[in-house]
Protein backbone atom coordinates (compact mmCIF):
# COMPACT_ATOMS: atom_id res chain seq x y z
CA UNK A 1 0.00 0.00 0.00
CA UNK A 2 1.47 3.33 -1.07
CA UNK A 3 1.14 6.80 0.38
CA UNK A 4 -2.63 7.34 0.63
CA UNK A 5 -2.29 11.13 0.69
CA UNK A 6 -0.24 11.08 -2.53
CA UNK A 7 -2.79 8.78 -4.17
CA UNK A 8 -5.65 11.01 -3.07
CA UNK A 9 -3.86 14.14 -4.31
CA UNK A 10 -3.21 12.46 -7.68
CA UNK A 11 -6.89 11.53 -7.97
CA UNK A 12 -7.96 15.09 -7.14
CA UNK A 13 -5.58 16.54 -9.75
CA UNK A 14 -6.98 14.16 -12.37
CA UNK A 15 -10.54 15.24 -11.48
CA UNK A 16 -9.58 18.93 -11.67
CA UNK A 17 -8.03 18.38 -15.08
CA UNK A 18 -10.95 16.31 -16.36
CA UNK A 19 -13.75 18.62 -15.18
CA UNK A 20 -12.30 22.12 -14.67
CA UNK A 21 -9.88 22.59 -17.54
CA UNK A 22 -9.73 23.92 -21.07
CA UNK A 23 -7.27 23.19 -23.86
CA UNK A 24 -4.48 25.75 -24.33
CA UNK A 25 -1.33 25.68 -26.46
CA UNK A 26 2.04 25.92 -24.75
CA UNK A 27 4.72 27.44 -27.01
CA UNK A 28 8.51 27.55 -26.78
CA UNK A 29 10.14 28.68 -30.01
CA UNK A 30 8.97 26.32 -32.75
CA UNK A 31 7.80 23.64 -30.27
CA UNK A 32 4.16 23.54 -29.21
CA UNK A 33 1.95 21.20 -27.24
CA UNK A 34 -1.77 21.31 -26.48
CA UNK A 35 -2.45 20.76 -22.77
CA UNK A 36 -5.43 20.91 -20.48
CA UNK A 37 -5.17 23.84 -18.08
CA UNK A 38 -7.30 25.18 -15.26
CA UNK A 39 -7.48 28.97 -15.31
CA UNK A 40 -6.74 30.94 -12.16
CA UNK A 41 -5.23 34.13 -10.78
CA UNK A 42 -2.73 34.91 -8.06
CA UNK A 43 -3.46 37.70 -5.60
CA UNK A 44 -0.56 39.62 -4.15
CA UNK A 45 -0.20 42.73 -2.06
CA UNK A 46 2.10 45.65 -2.83
CA UNK A 47 3.03 47.71 0.23
CA UNK A 48 4.98 50.93 -0.35
CA UNK A 49 4.96 51.85 3.35
CA UNK A 50 1.94 54.13 2.98
CA UNK A 51 -0.64 52.17 1.03
CA UNK A 52 -1.25 48.47 0.58
CA UNK A 53 -2.57 47.66 -2.89
CA UNK A 54 -4.08 44.30 -3.73
CA UNK A 55 -3.23 43.27 -7.27
CA UNK A 56 -3.78 40.18 -9.36
CA UNK A 57 -1.76 38.52 -12.07
CA UNK A 58 -3.30 38.53 -15.55
CA UNK A 59 -3.81 34.78 -15.58
CA UNK A 60 -2.42 31.61 -14.02
CA UNK A 61 -2.57 28.26 -15.75
CA UNK A 62 -2.55 25.02 -13.75
CA UNK A 63 -1.06 22.27 -15.91
CA UNK A 64 -0.20 18.69 -14.98
CA UNK A 65 3.58 18.19 -14.96
CA UNK A 66 3.12 14.94 -16.91
CA UNK A 67 1.36 16.80 -19.76
CA UNK A 68 4.04 19.42 -20.46
CA UNK A 69 6.12 17.55 -23.04
CA UNK A 70 8.00 19.57 -25.70
CA UNK A 71 9.99 17.90 -28.48
CA UNK A 72 9.42 14.55 -26.75
CA UNK A 73 10.98 15.71 -23.46
CA UNK A 74 9.38 16.50 -20.08
CA UNK A 75 9.68 20.26 -19.72
CA UNK A 76 9.54 22.86 -16.98
CA UNK A 77 8.09 26.24 -17.90
CA UNK A 78 10.57 29.01 -18.72
CA UNK A 79 10.22 32.78 -18.56
CA UNK A 80 9.32 34.08 -22.02
CA UNK A 81 7.44 30.95 -23.15
CA UNK A 82 3.92 31.59 -24.43
CA UNK A 83 0.52 30.14 -23.68
CA UNK A 84 -2.24 30.61 -26.24
CA UNK A 85 -5.82 30.46 -25.10
CA UNK A 86 -7.84 30.84 -28.28
CA UNK A 87 -6.67 34.07 -29.90
CA UNK A 88 -5.27 35.44 -26.61
CA UNK A 89 -1.57 35.10 -25.90
CA UNK A 90 0.12 35.12 -22.49
CA UNK A 91 3.83 35.28 -21.67
CA UNK A 92 5.19 33.08 -18.88
CA UNK A 93 6.62 35.17 -16.01
CA UNK A 94 7.31 32.48 -13.45
CA UNK A 95 6.07 29.15 -12.20
CA UNK A 96 5.96 27.01 -9.10
CA UNK A 97 4.59 23.64 -8.15
CA UNK A 98 0.97 23.94 -7.10
CA UNK A 99 0.96 20.96 -4.76
CA UNK A 100 3.31 19.23 -2.31
CA UNK A 101 3.64 16.18 -4.57
CA UNK A 102 4.86 18.23 -7.56
CA UNK A 103 2.13 16.98 -9.88
CA UNK A 104 0.94 20.37 -11.13
CA UNK A 105 2.64 23.53 -12.37
CA UNK A 106 1.07 26.90 -11.50
CA UNK A 107 2.28 29.09 -14.36
CA UNK A 108 1.96 32.84 -13.79
CA UNK A 109 1.58 34.89 -16.98
CA UNK A 110 0.86 38.33 -18.37
CA UNK A 111 -1.41 39.06 -21.33
CA UNK A 112 0.64 40.16 -24.33
CA UNK A 113 -2.06 40.50 -26.98
CA UNK A 114 -4.03 38.47 -29.45
CA UNK A 115 -3.04 36.45 -32.47
CA UNK A 116 -4.77 36.77 -35.81
CA UNK A 117 -7.48 34.23 -36.51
Amino acid sequence: MGDLLAQGAAWLEQQRTRHLATTVTYVRGASTVDVLATIGRTKFEADDGHVVRVEFTDRDFLVLVADLILAGQPTEPERGDLIREGPREFEVLEWRFSDPYRQTFRITTKHTGTTEA
